[in-house]
């Protein structure tokens, strides 16, 4: 699995929507849906597990729902990069999980760990194949597991110290990797518990969600 630290600029981030899903959903469009589901996802959990100020965010709308998105630029540029890389993956069907892992500033503790496992259709990917899928559908999906995060401070152990986030990838072992990735450990939860949240698919990419968290010793 591979860890991003990228160089920062400041460009927007999630600033592409996807055309594919007005007709025929094609592998680069569902690759595209994906990949703007994660950002929105990723910045959903950091606002509501408090890791960044709650002012350092904006209310946008998206799935239907008020969605929470950074107007920190370093954390804007960060995820911009991330996002940009992972959609290229993913329209390789390189992508085989996407972790982010909450860890204690001070002690560097692994106290949450979300998991989105990525499948792709090996007909996309082999003779161009594509989906019907509407976009009303998918969106009607990706808004439930919007709602899950959103609502995860309901079960969720409060983080009572200040935190930080890491993102993991899943990817085949010879990929190459630009310079700002790096080899990880899985970055794994010593006695959790584990939360299974929904899931979406474009007919051609699925992604399965769920949260492991520390237990209460």
């Amino acid at each position: 699995m591979l860890d991003f630290h990228p160089s920062v600029d400041t460009d927007s981030i999630m600033s592409r929507t996807s055309q594919a899903t007005k007709s025929a959903i094609t592998l680069r469009g569902s690759a595209q849906i994906v990949a703007e589901f994660f950002g929105y996802s990723i910045n959903s959990i950091l606002f509501q597990r408090g890791i960044y100020e709650p002012e350092s965010f904006t209310k946008v709308q998206k799935y239907g729902l008020g969605m929470q998105v950074t107007t920190d630029a370093g954390l804007a540029a960060y995820l911009k990069n991330v996002l940009v890389q992972m959609e290229n993956w993913l329209e390789r069907g390189q992508v085989k999980k996407l972790v982010l892992v909450i860890t204690g500033v001070e002690d560097e503790e692994v106290l949450e760990r979300w998991v989105f496992d990525v499948q792709t259709d090996e007909k996309a990917l082999t003779n161009g194949a594509t989906s019907n899928k509407s976009e009303k559908e998918i969106q009607k999906e990706i808004g439930a597991i919007i709602r899950q995060i959103t609502s995860s401070v309901s079960f969720l152990p409060l983080l009572d110290q200040p935190c930080t986030f890491d993102l993991l990838i899943y990817t085949p072992h010879d990929l190459e990797t630009p310079l700002e990735w790096e080899e990880s450990d899985p970055r794994y939860i010593l006695n959790s518990n584990q939360v299974r949240l929904r899931s979406f698919t474009t007919k051609i990419h699925r992604v399965d969600a769920s949260v492991a968290y520390k237990a209460d010793e």
